[in-house]
């Protein structure tokens, strides 16, 4: 098993968000908009994604508490495993959300919503994927 692995960080985020009690507890498709800015050597990477397009984002919570397993559900007041709550605190702080690209301009993408502080490394930007049904 492997157990180091390295990050690359493409850019940041930027949101009004400058400490964690002002920061939403969860992703808000109706929030205030946020930008993803890419570092100018990713830049070329944005070829092909346009607005309008579902994205998913993934993002570094640097904060969070990383030894924690088990924890109160904020919603539920109920005790569950992290990988069961979308909670900051885990082995990996990897946040995402899927969101759709709101705007579009060289190097930084808007989006709606992001749960994290001002100047969040980004991990990474995928086309977001429908379910699959039967």
């Amino acid at each position: 098993m492997v157990e180091q692995a390295r990050v690359t960080f493409i850019g940041h985020i930027e949101t009004p968000y400058q400490d964690l009690d002002a920061c939403p507890r969860n992703v808000d498709s109706q929030g205030p908009i946020c930008h993803l800015v890419i570092e100018p050597r990713f830049q070329e990477g944005l070829f092909g994604l346009h607005g309008g397009q579902q994205i998913l984002i993934l993002y570094w919570l640097g904060e969070a508490e990383r030894t924690t397993l088990q924890q109160q559900s904020r919603s539920s007041g109920e005790w569950a495993g992290v990988f069961a709550l979308r909670s900051p605190n885990r082995p990996n702080p990897i946040g995402a959300a899927t969101l759709p690209i709101e705007t579009f301009e060289k190097g930084r993408i808007g989006v709606r919503g992001l749960d994290c502080l001002d100047g969040t490394p980004l991990i990474d930007i995928k086309p977001a994927m429908p379910a699959e049904r039967d």
